[in-house]
């Protein structure tokens, strides 16, 4: 679990939950980009918080992407360790 949870806090932490992007230094910017806490925040906010839907179809295919990438490497890893 402890591994789990740094892995998280810093997602968490270079999306764009606590800050916005635009304030992040540059180097933040570009892993905010591919980040898919950003993409989860950015879902979660505007279904619940400010309605705007504009960006939610990047945002759910940026997330079903990400889930079946590591989907794909954890049934490899899976195989690899029966």
């Amino acid at each position: 679990m402890g591994i789990g949870q740094a892995i998280i806090m810093e997602l968490f932490f270079a999306s764009n939950a606590l800050y916005p992007v635009q304030m992040m230094p540059q180097a933040l910017q570009y892993f905010s980009a591919v980040n898919p806490m950003s993409y989860v925040v950015d879902a979660t906010r505007g279904l619940m918080i400010t309605g705007d839907l504009t960006n939610l179809l990047v945002d759910l295919i940026a997330i079903a992407v990400f889930d079946i990438e590591m989907s794909i490497l954890a049934s490899i890893s899976f195989k690899r360790m029966i």
